[in-house]
């Protein structure tokens, strides 16, 4: 399941979007229609898992000109193919 919403608190506007049953390219359209959703400056969390997600998201986000802010594995055992968060600013 996928989710996304915005929490107003007091440190900036963040959102999260949990795309770790999506299958690319579908992780980066809904990336992407969150980022669209988003004022410049903010920031979002984006859980996702796979090593194809875990490529392309990053590197699509920042050729859109984007900041990826970090890219953290949930648990540091889990490899390439785990679920990861990563952090990124809207430009």
């Amino acid at each position: 399941m996928h989710n996304s919403s915005n929490n107003n608190s007091g440190g900036g506007t963040e959102f999260f979007l949990d795309i770790t049953s999506e299958m690319c390219p579908m992780t980066f359209v809904r990336t992407k229609l969150l980022i669209e959703r988003m004022a410049p400056g903010a920031i979002a969390e984006i859980r996702l898992s796979g090593a194809e997600p875990l490529r392309n998201v990053p590197r699509s986000v920042s050729a859109a000109g984007h900041t990826v802010l970090s890219l953290v594995a949930e648990n540091a055992d889990a490899g390439p193919a785990g679920t990861h968060r990563l952090r990124i600013q809207k430009a």
